[in-house]
């Protein structure tokens, strides 16, 4: 039993947090897991095995047990302690869970507090269940329903639930344990049946202790590091260290695992040889993590250890201390998060005055395609959310591939620091150029330009784009060298309505007017361009359609209709088209009638979003359009520029959208899944003609445009790595490796029936981006539409985080993301619009 001081502190404290701090929805939430956080849980890790963790686990639920007044009668004081063993080998000569059940037994008798104990082993490979003599019927993975139960029940006192919840008979390592007895168990099987044990019994729980076997990085039954079986859940640890000979190395070892993962290390503790360890452990940890010592372990086997426990008794009861406070604070932290944000944070493109802090998601960690996200109800929780924005657009990694990049840019940081760029070459800068250029710029591209975000990048693609032109038309524009008269020239971009290329002054001149270039955003905006409106593609009503803008000539509206299939939009059998000829006579003559009516302006570049519109609306381009453009511009010696920074990397199902066009750019720009969405940076992709126009004698003819961390070292590294792993089959098992495409996510079927919903105006879907909007009347229209809000509501009750486009909803996943995944998004998504169209 806690203390009275802790047992008073942790009530009043959770009392405090339910009724003083923010409330969010606290409707139960669907989701892959919910953990209660209305009572402390840990994992008890160790650095390798036989260091001691069942001791430590006992020792802990003794402290939290076995300590009340005597005077106090135990019905006063009755609580509930969880232990869980999920993997358990060399069952059932050696069951921890036992260990723990009996010792406490013994000790309850010791201290004269009474105590209900039990002990249940849930599921085993056979060779433990004859070994038992249970009749049991076998599973197709080879594990039994074992259901075996012992227990010692006392009327109100204190309760200690002992539980192993998969045991093999071999006493070795996990993996070849299941592989050997034929008895396997997937990674996701392990963690639904720890969570809902935690669940089950959250309700009176005072603690619940997560026992792992064997050491940080020692393989579960899949194979799996048991780091990365259990980081889904991300519960806070205690590390039983190793206090002898090699023990420092083996201990910091292991507790830089579990940091590189991202888990919180609440205390290391460890039994004493002699060797004072905790010293240079404590100076490692800089006092930041308590480092515990234990007294030594008898080694007579014939010893009970019960003497060793009360005799450690201080050491447990220091260590349930910090427990609490560690769990404490966390909750505390979490509690008041939103509403500090509210105070502190300036959003992006986030009106404050919308978002009351019921609405603010507090998000504590992310694992893969999820948020865990808080939920601060009668009950704390940490649920889960798939991240449908792929938070902003950004993310790729799978919780495997999170890991990898996190490793990768931890030993980057370590062997680089930052290092400046011009001038400079090292590995990872030149291994991501050399990928590059053999990847989304094969064919075409012979330089790499980094930079750090897509904005900036499109900045730097104008740049270049303006030279090459300049260089090519400099008799035109009277910029040769022998000229007179220098004269200033007026350059200025072909664009297409919709198109979105960043937030930077420069960037936005380049894109038609739209919220984003508002006057109250930017008083400065010109926009420096000739802006088209393009046709679009869609699919309603379960077919895809075509339509041409009212600006294209009528003879074009004939040329309107539908495809069978979306293959058949990209068809370049299309080029030799009536359509095609159409799309050909109106750029010609658009381009025709804007030199006649600006004769000193030129248009310098043509910069296009291949494919689809991304913040402009998800807004599908029909291809042979683009295609037909760029064909017009080079012609004119007009530089091209694709801005891939949202549709490059697989976002669409391939590595560059180039292949979706079947043309190639003079210079493109790429970001977001770039790093796979760990860290910024950007890169700018030209042909070697375009470089050559910056060349010369002097550095004023050089391209003068950089930032300090241009090509910085963790995210070359980062890059790499992504662009490795995405395109490789044994990584990504979503690669078609003989057509070079992703396998296609979304289910058919689903998308057309969501199609024809009544409530749906229009479906785009494309590699990993399903978009619709939904019906409106004009006034409710737009960025600024609030008319989702229901929709997205439900939606993460669901557990789907959405951030709509106004009246655009939008569903993103990773390259690597399951189709099974996405199938089940789009069921939560079909079946919701059917309350959200009731409502």
């Amino acid at each position: 039993m806690m203390s009275p001081v802790t047992a008073t502190l942790l009530r009043h404290r959770l009392r405090h947090l339910r009724h003083h701090h923010i409330r969010l929805n606290s409707t139960a939430v669907p989701s892959h897991f919910n953990l209660p956080l209305n009572h402390p849980t840990y994992l008890i890790w160790s650095a390798n095995t036989s260091l001691g963790k069942t001791l430590v686990s006992t020792g802990i639920a003794s402290s939290f047990l076995l300590h009340q007044p005597s005077s106090s009668p135990p019905a006063a004081h009755s609580s509930k302690l969880l232990y869980l063993k999920p993997i358990q080998t060399g069952f059932p000569s050696d069951s921890d869970s036992r260990f723990v059940f009996s010792k406490l037994d013994s000790l309850s008798l010791r201290c004269r507090i009474p105590l209900s104990v039990s002990n249940s082993v849930l599921r085993s490979s056979l060779p433990v269940a004859e070994s038992m003599r249970r009749n049991i019927k076998v599973s197709e993975s080879g594990m039994c329903d074992l259901n075996f139960r012992e227990e010692k029940t006392v009327t109100g006192a204190p309760e200690l639930l002992c539980k192993t919840l998969y045991a093999w008979e071999a006493a070795i390592s996990p993996h070849l344990a299941a592989e050997r007895e034929h008895a396997t168990v997937e990674d996701s099987v392990v963690l639904k049946m720890v969570e809902q044990e935690m669940e089950c019994g959250s309700k009176a729980n005072v603690l619940c202790l997560v026992e792992t076997a064997g050491g940080v990085a020692s393989p579960g039954p899949s194979g799996t590091l048991q780091c990365d079986l259990y980081r889904p859940f991300r519960l806070p640890g205690i590390l039983v260290g190793d206090g002898r000979l090699g023990g420092i190395s083996g201990t910091i070892a292991a507790y830089e695992s579990l940091k590189l993962r991202g888990y919180d290390v609440a205390a290391v503790v460890f039994e004493d040889h002699g060797l004072v360890n905790e010293v240079p452990l404590n100076s490692y940890l800089r006092n930041k993590v308590p480092v515990l010592v234990l007294p030594p372990v008898p080694k007579d086997p014939s010893d009970d250890l019960i003497e060793w426990f009360v005799e450690s008794d201080g050491v447990f009861k220091a260590l349930k201390e910090v427990m609490v406070s560690v769990y404490l604070e966390r909750v505390d932290r979490l509690n008041g998060m939103a509403k500090q944000a509210g105070e502190v944070f300036w959003w992006p493109f986030t009106q404050h005055k919308l978002v009351p802090e019921d609405n603010v998601t507090v998000i504590d960690s992310r694992c893969g395609e999820n948020f865990s996200v808080f939920k601060a109800s009668d009950n704390n929780s940490i649920t889960q959310q798939f991240d449908a924005c792929a938070s902003w657009w950004t993310q790729g990694p799978d919780p495997a591939f999170q890991a990898e990049l996190a490793r990768e840019m931890g030993y980057t940081a370590a062997r680089f620091g930052h290092v400046m760029f011009p001038e400079n070459v090292y590995e990872p800068a030149l291994k991501c150029a050399e990928l590059l250029l053999d990847g989304v710029g094969k064919g075409w591209a012979s330089r790499v330009y980094f930079s750090d975000n897509g904005s900036t990048a499109i900045e730097i693609a104008l740049k270049m784009a303006f030279r090459k032109f300049c260089v090519d038309h400099e008799t035109l524009l009277g910029l040769s060298e022998d000229a007179e008269e220098k004269k200033h020239v007026d350059v200025k971009v072909l664009a297409l309505r919709g198109s979105y290329h960043g937030d930077t002054l420069g960037a936005m001149e380049a894109q038609a007017p739209s919220p984003y270039t508002g006057f109250l955003q930017q008083p400065w905006y010109t926009g420096r361009g000739m802006f088209l409106d393009p046709p679009t593609v869609f699919i309603s009503n379960g077919a895809w359609n075509l339509s041409l803008p009212e600006s294209f000539p009528q003879t074009a509206s004939e040329e309107s209709g539908t495809f069978t299939t979306r293959d058949e939009i990209f068809d370049k059998s299309r080029d030799t088209s009536v359509l095609a000829t159409i799309y050909s006579a109106y750029v010609s003559e658009q381009l025709q009638e804007y030199s006649k009516s600006s004769q000193s302006a030129h248009v310098g570049a043509l910069i296009i979003e291949p494919v689809i519109h991304g913040a402009g609306g998800m807004h599908m381009v029909d291809p042979l359009f683009q295609r037909v453009l760029v064909n017009e511009c080079r012609n004119r010696k007009i530089p091209v520029i694709f801005d891939e920074v949202f549709t490059g990397f697989w976002r669409l199902g391939v590595e560059t959208t180039a292949d979706l066009l079947g043309c190639k750019p003079d210079i493109a720009c790429f970001a977001k899944l770039l790093t796979g969405g760990m860290i910024p940076l950007a890169v700018t992709l030209a042909t070697d003609a375009v470089f050559d126009s910056f060349s010369g004698d002097s550095k004023l003819k050089a391209l003068l445009h950089g930032h300090s961390y241009s090509a910085h070292a963790m995210g070359c590294a980062t890059a790499a790595k992504a662009i490795e792993w995405f395109k490789d089959p044994e990584t990504n098992h979503n690669i078609d490796s003989q057509r070079g495409t992703l396998r296609e996510l979304w289910d058919e079927e689903l998308v057309l029936q969501i199609s024809s919903h009544c409530a749906v105006e229009r479906v785009v879907v494309l590699g990993t981006v399903f978009a619709l909007e939904l019906k409106v009347d004009a006034s409710n229209s737009g960025y600024a539409s609030l008319y989702a809000k229901s929709l997205l509501e439900m939606l993460r009750e669901d557990g789907i985080f959405m951030r709509p486009l106004g009246n655009v909803v939008y569903l993103m996943c990773g390259p690597c993301t399951s189709p099974e995944i996405c199938h089940r998004l789009l069921t939560k998504l079909h079946k919701r619009l059917g309350e959200f169209n009731r409502a």
